[in-house]
């Protein structure tokens, strides 16, 4: 079973930066889909970035230009570059993957293929 352990939230002021890494273990194939969710107080989970194997990229409108999503060589960890954040980022941030191939690198894709998250990690903007 895949499992997935996000860490390096925190709580920081509005035009800050942070960076989140998740990693990934027990998965017999490889991840050739994986992306970065949040979810606020009161609101529905939603992807934010996802990065196929090819490292294609793909991002909400709201984060374009200032977060970067990317995976190191091994593909077993995912980062998430956060800058000039603002009060409007501050969720649970959450990582997915799935081995699944010849399907769109999507966040409805990726939500679909999750049957267990992870605990996430707090992302707190103050303004």
């Amino acid at each position: 079973q895949v499992k997935f352990v996000e860490s390096g939230g925190g709580s920081v002021l509005a035009g800050d930066s942070l960076r989140l890494s998740c990693v990934a273990s027990g998965y017999r194939y490889s991840l050739h889909c994986m992306g970065w969710f949040r979810q606020a107080p009161g609101k529905e989970r939603e992807a934010v970035a996802t990065i196929a194997q090819d490292g294609g990229t793909s991002y909400i409108d709201s984060v374009k230009g200032r977060f970067t999503i990317s995976r190191d060589s091994d593909e077993s960890v995912l980062y998430l570059q956060m800058n000039n954040l603002k009060s409007e980022d501050t969720a649970m941030y959450y990582c997915a993957g799935t081995p699944l191939l010849g399907v769109d690198c999507t966040g409805q894709i990726l939500a679909l293929s999750m049957a267990d998250w992870g605990k996430g990690t707090q992302v707190t903007i103050s303004s």
